[in-house]
């Protein structure tokens, strides 16, 4: 039997929203991956050339640490990573949680919530966070508010 995580991370909700939705559709467990030191509305002043989210959106390097981890990650076959997107690609929040585990034989789906960017090259940069031998399948910007009868149709558009 296949088990799926739907991982998100969440700086404004919208994400949850829609991982939620995705762990509905798709009968899988939901784990939200925080910031150790929590994201304050200044720190995600992208207009701020000083804010948080901006250094570290400006460092390629920058792996910003995750409170708590997933308790058996062993037990999936299947993890869905969900994400804003910042500044054309997923917040390096998301590298830290691909790069803490070991994804070989195990299928990761990307999927981002953005007001108006696209996904940009953000499959092929997180893919290379994760080994060889992980299942990548190319992520999709969707609304947060996507039907759940639209996700159950991108699911199964996977073939997982």
């Amino acid at each position: 039997m296949m088990k799926t995580l739907v991982a998100y991370f969440s700086a404004s909700g919208q994400t949850a929203r829609l991982a939620k939705t995705i762990a509905d559709v798709t009968g899988g467990d939901l784990y939200e991956i925080e910031a150790a030191e929590k994201y304050t509305s200044a720190d995600l002043n992208w207009n701020d050339k000083q804010s948080r989210s901006t250094k570290e959106m400006n460092d390629a390097s920058a792996r910003p640490a995750i409170s708590g981890k997933v308790a058996d990650m062993g037990q999936y076959d299947t993890v869905f990573v969900g994400f804003p997107i910042w500044w054309y690609v997923a917040p390096h929040i998301i590298q830290t949680f691909l790069e803490s585990y070991d994804f070989s034989g195990k299928t990761v789906v990307p999927f981002a919530t953005s007001g108006g960017s696209s996904m940009g090259n953000t499959n092929s940069v997180l893919q290379k966070s994760c080994s060889a031998s992980t299942k990548w399948k190319d992520g999709r910007r969707m609304s947060s508010r996507e039907s759940a009868s639209s996700v159950q149709k991108w699911v199964d558009s996977l073939n997982l």
